[in-house]
C-alpha cells in the first residue's frame, strides 16, 4: 500500500471512530453543506475578522504609517456619521469597528497619544437600509478615525453589497418558491470568504461548504478519474458522517448519482426544461436537487420555477457591485 493510501486509511479509520463516538451523525444533514457555520447568524467570528482587518490595517499603513495624517497637530477630536448613498442590505460592521480598534492598537504600541473612540451603530448586520440613512457614528481623536476609515468603509461596501446582491437574489427566489433557497459558492475573494460568506447570510441566503474538508461534492474533473459509483461509494466508507454531493451535467448522470442513493445532485449548466425533468426524477426518488452555472438575476425566477431546493450563485460574492457608503463628518 502506498503512504498516500496508508495515510488517507488510517485517516477513514479514524473519522469512522470519531463517528461512532458521536452517535453517528445522520447523513441526511448531506442536503445542508455549510453545517459548520450557524446559518442563522449573520456575523463572522471574530479571529476571522482580526485576521482580516490586520492584514487591511497593514497593507493601507505600508512602511512609514499614514504621512499625511501624520501633518495633523495632537488632540484633536471629530465626530461623523456612516451614511448610506443608496438604498440595499447593511454588513460588515464589526469589521468596521476592529479597523478602529487596530489602529488604536498600533498607536498605543508607538506611543501616540489617543482618546479611544466611541462607535455606535444604528442598524445590525442583514437589516435593510436606505439611501441617505445614518447606519453608525463615530466619535473621538481625528488621527485615529482618518486611518481606519478608509478600511472600515472598504469592508463596509464590499460586505454590504455581497449582502445587497444576495437579498435581491433571495426576494425573486423566496415570491416564487419560498422552500428554495439561495447558497453561495467557493467563488470568494482569498482571504475573506469568512467574512463574505457571512455577508451572505445576512442577505437571506445559505452558506454551501466552507472549504474542502466540510463535505464531498464530486465534480466532473474529479470524474476523469474514477466513477460517480466509486466516488460515492468510497466517500461512504472512508467519511460515513460527511455530506456528499455529485454534480450532474447530463441526465445520464443523475441517474447514475440516483442509483447510489447520494442525497443531494447538483445540476450544473443546464436549461430551465433541463432542470425540471431531472428535478422531477430526483425527487421521487426522495433525491434533493441543488443547480448552478450561469444564473443571474435575469433568468432565476425560471430556475426558482423548476422545483429546486437550492440555487447556487457565485456572482453574488465573486461580481457583487459594492453599496456606497460614506462617512460625512458632522459640524
Amino acid at each position: 500500500m502506498a503512504d498516500g493510501d496508508r495515510i488517507a486509511d488510517m485517516s477513514g479509520k479514524l473519522d469512522n471512530r470519531i463517528a461512532d463516538m458521536s452517535g453517528k451523525l445522520d447523513n441526511r444533514i448531506a442536503d445542508m453543506p455549510g453545517n459548520k457555520v450557524n446559518q442563522a447568524d449573520v456575523y463572522p467570528d471574530d479571529d476571522a475578522i482580526a485576521s482580516a482587518v490586520a492584514r487591511a490595517i497593514g497593507e493601507d499603513l505600508g512602511v512609514r504609517g499614514d504621512v499625511t495624517t501624520g501633518l495633523i497637530p495632537d488632540g484633536l477630536t471629530l465626530s461623523a456619521k456612516f451614511v448610506a448613498r443608496s438604498a440595499g442590505v447593511f454588513a460588515g460592521s464589526r469589521c468596521a469597528t476592529e479597523s478602529f480598534r487596530r489602529v488604536e492598537e498600533i498607536f498605543a504600541r508607538v506611543n501616540i497619544a489617543f482618546e479611544p473612540l466611541e462607535i455606535v451603530w444604528f442598524h445590525q448586520d442583514g437589516d435593510r437600509i436606505e439611501a441617505a440613512e445614518p447606519l453608525g457614528q463615530v466619535k473621538g481623536t481625528l488621527k485615529t478615525i482618518l486611518v481606519g476609515e478608509r478600511t472600515a468603509l472598504n469592508f463596509l461596501c464590499h460586505l454590504s453589497g455581497v449582502a445587497t446582491a444576495t437579498r435581491d437574489l433571495v426576494d425573486i427566489v423566496k415570491a416564487i418558491a419560498p422552500d428554495c433557497n439561495v447558497r453561495d459558492t467557493r467563488k470568494t475573494t482569498p482571504g475573506l470568504r469568512v467574512l463574505e460568506k457571512a455577508a451572505v447570510r445576512a442577505g437571506g441566503g445559505l452558506n454551501h461548504r466552507m472549504d474542502l474538508s466540510e463535505a464531498i461534492l464530486v465534480k466532473d474533473n474529479h470524474l476523469t478519474g474514477i466513477s460517480i459509483f466509486d466516488a460515492v461509494e468510497k466517500a461512504r466508507q472512508k467519511w460515513p458522517y460527511i455530506p456528499i454531493e455529485v454534480e450532474c451535467d447530463t441526465e445520464a448522470q443523475v441517474a447514475e448519482s440516483i442509483r447510489t442513493c447520494a442525497p443531494l445532485i447538483l445540476l450544473d449548466n443546464m436549461t430551465p426544461d433541463q432542470v425540471k425533468y431531472c428535478t422531477k426524477i430526483a425527487h421521487d426518488a426522495g433525491v434533493k436537487v441543488e443547480v448552478s452555472g450561469g444564473i443571474t438575476k435575469n433568468n432565476i425566477s425560471q430556475y426558482a420555477s423548476t422545483g429546486v431546493d437550492f440555487i447556487s450563485v457565485g456572482s453574488i460574492t465573486h461580481s457583487a457591485q459594492i453599496l456606497d457608503i460614506g462617512l460625512d463628518v458632522q459640524n
